[in-house]
This record gives C-alpha cells, sequence and structure tokens, in this order.
C-alpha cells in the first residue's frame, strides 16, 4: 500500500532549500526583466511552496472549457498533498534536469517552461488516480497532457524518480513499460508493444540507462542497467547492462563511457561502424 501523509506544513515549505532557491531566482529576473514580474508573480512568488507553484502552473496549462483549471489544480494538488513519493520524485526529477540538462542554467526554467517536466509531473498524478481506479480521470489527464505537450504516456506506466525527458516531443511510453531510476529519455523515443497482444508487452528500462533521440524500444523486453540506447535505434531484444546498442536492429557495439550514462549525456558512439 502507497504512503499517505498529510500535507506539508508552512514552516516546512518555508525550509525547503529549492524552493527558496527558485524564489530567489525569480525575484532577481524581475530586476533585469520587469515587463515579467506579473508573469513571475502569479506563477512563483504568489505561492507558498513548490508544489503550490507547479499544481497551479499545470492546471493552467491543461484546461479546457468543459474540464476549468480550478478543477485540475486540485486534483494536482491534493496528489503531492497525499504522497509523500509523488513530492520526492518531482523534486528529484527537477533536480536532475537542472544537473543533466545544459541549457538549464536556474531551477526555476523547468518548473515554468520545460515540457518534458510538465509532462512527467502530469504522469504522476494520472498514475496515482489510476492506481485509487479512478480510471476515467486518469485518461483526462493523460489525453490532456498528450495534446498540450505532444507527450503521450499510459497512465498505468510506472517511474522511479530523478528522471529527465529532454525536449520529449513525440514520446510515447506504453502501458505496462517500467522506467528506473535516473533515466534519461529524450525526444522521439517509443517504449511501445510490438502488436495487439495483451498483458504485459512493453520494456523495462534499467537504472542509469541513457536512451538518445528517435530510438524504438518494443515489446516486453530489459533493458539494463547502465545501457546507452543510440539514436534512431530499433531495440527488439534484450540490451545487457552497461552496454551501448545501436542500429536498425539494434546490436551491441561497445560499452558506455561511465556507469550510468545518463547523468553523463554522452550520445557519442566513436566505435560503431555505419
Amino acid at each position: 500500500m502507497s504512503l499517505q501523509v498529510l500535507p506539508r506544513t508552512d514552516s516546512e515549505h518555508a525550509n525547503d532549500p529549492l524552493w527558496l532557491q527558485i524564489c530567489d531566482e525569480v525575484r532577481e529576473l524581475i530586476t533585469v526583466e520587469p515587463m515579467l514580474t506579473d508573469f513571475l508573480t502569479v506563477t512563483i512568488l504568489n505561492h507558498s511552496s513548490l508544489e503550490s507553484a507547479l499544481s497551479s502552473h499545470l492546471g493552467q496549462q491543461i484546461d479546457c472549457a468543459s474540464v476549468p483549471a480550478r478543477v485540475l489544480c486540485h486534483v494536482i494538488s491534493d496528489a503531492f498533498a497525499t504522497r509523500d513519493d509523488i513530492r520526492s520524485a518531482m523534486r528529484a526529477d527537477l533536480t536532475a534536469v537542472f544537473d543533466r540538462d545544459s541549457a538549464c542554467e536556474s531551477l526555476h526554467l523547468p518548473l515554468l517552461y520545460f515540457k518534458g517536466f510538465h509532462a512527467l509531473q502530469l504522469h504522476r498524478v494520472a498514475n496515482w488516480l489510476w492506481s485509487q481506479n479512478r480510471r476515467s480521470l486518469a485518461l483526462l489527464m493523460q489525453s490532456r497532457a498528450s495534446m498540450k505537450f505532444g507527450v503521450d504516456i499510459h497512465p498505468a506506466a510506472r517511474f522511479g524518480v530523478g528522471i529527465m525527458l529532454d525536449h520529449a516531443t513525440g514520446l510515447v511510453v506504453g502501458e505496462t513499460a517500467v522506467v528506473g531510476n535516473q533515466v534519461s529519455i529524450l525526444q522521439s523515443v517509443t517504449l511501445g508493444g510490438t502488436g495487439k497482444e495483451h498483458g504485459d508487452r512493453h520494456p523495462k528500462i534499467g537504472d542509469g540507462v541513457l536512451i538518445s533521440a528517435g530510438a524504438k524500444i518494443l515489446g516486453n523486453i530489459a533493458v539494463g542497467e547502465g545501457a546507452k540506447i543510440g539514436a534512431g535505434s530499433v531495440v527488439l531484444r534484450d540490451v545487457p547492462p552497461h552496454t551501448t546498442v545501436a542500429g536498425v536492429p539494434a546490436k551491441v557495439v561497445g560499452k558506455p563511457d561511465s556507469d550510468l550514462p545518463a547523468l553523463n549525456m554522452n550520445h557519442e558512439i566513436p566505435d560503431y561502424e555505419w
């Protein structure tokens, strides 16, 4: 059974180092770009916590005429308020983007602008709803996130913590897919099935895996810990831990230059002969 906890108190939020840093960044930004004052005040400074700011921002992002932002914000906020693991995972994801994305120079950037981060946090909420058998609402969240961000993750798919979805456009993740901890996934990646089969039919991705742009990993196969999947590869068989695969169909072409390639984001495959 998942851990259920009460919402944090204001004093706990006041001591949250990530939130304090984000607020400091935004206050400094207002001094150099005053045209953003209203936007940054509404999205960040009017809130007392990272959870509150993100819930509001995500709800505003995916609202529609029939499901207004206030309703969506309430659902998202409820997920953060009752599940400590969702809050912890969100912070690990935010830190992962800041640490691994060379285009991310401040913590407030993924919070406000990076759709990979947004789509993943909405998926975490949808997965929480799915686990409660609130499946219609979970699918609504999936649908709205897909339409808004171009990222389609089935609510039942499971993700670890410290995930970076870089750019994320065109990402598709199937129902029975499992993604481990500290994984980096780029745009146009598919974690899919191979046909119309039912049951457990999607990939299982180990910790520290790097999946480069355009890779297609298909079927109920395992990608071992610390593996690297080359850009544009089509993976149809298990990938051993700490190996690099590339090609169509993918084959082993070497080893990554680190135990956890997701962390150093090196997409080169120098030993591969085309």
